[in-house]
């Protein structure tokens, strides 16, 4: 099974395949035009339609039937394999709802910007993590100093 990191890059990955219209946001236009706006807008719904797939597979496979290994260490490794899906799909449940929250931004006008500095997030970083809400700088500054609190 994929680790949690790559099915999740996986899975926008695939969601940028399925929208690619000939277009991808440029540092040569205005910024958060309203075609960007669109762009991530679908991108956002396509990542959101994408994890809600995987997790129906997930539940079709569960519904399927239980683990029956006759071997003690097959039925284990299977019961290991079945939590790291399951916790995947949690951190991916979670995911969601952090895609909803960009698409709120997105109604509201407030995406793309930095929800600590109010400047711009900036595309590239944009179209890596789609539910960015803060610039480089600002997130390194947030773990640092998250980093500061756990060592205390």
């Amino acid at each position: 099974m994929a680790s949690a990191a790559s099915d999740e890059i996986d899975i926008l990955e695939k969601a940028k395949r399925l929208i690619a219209e000939d277009y991808v946001p440029s540092e040569d236009e205005e910024y958060m035009n309203e075609r960007q706006q669109a762009y991530f807008r679908m991108l956002l719904i396509e990542w959101k339609r994408s994890i809600h797939s995987a997790a129906g597979q997930t539940l079709q496979s569960l519904a399927d039937g239980p683990i029956r290994e006759a071997d003690l260490t097959d039925r284990a490794s299977s019961e290991t394999d079945w939590g790291i899906e399951l916790r995947t799909r949690d951190r991916q449940r979670k995911l969601v709802s952090k895609i909803d929250a960009a698409l709120r931004r997105l109604d509201e006008g407030e995406y793309g910007y930095c929800e600590v500095t109010g400047d711009p997030i900036g595309l590239r970083r944009l179209i890596a993590r789609p539910v960015a809400t803060m610039t480089v700088e600002a997130q390194e500054a947030h773990e640092r100093r998250e980093k500061i609190s756990r060592d205390d």
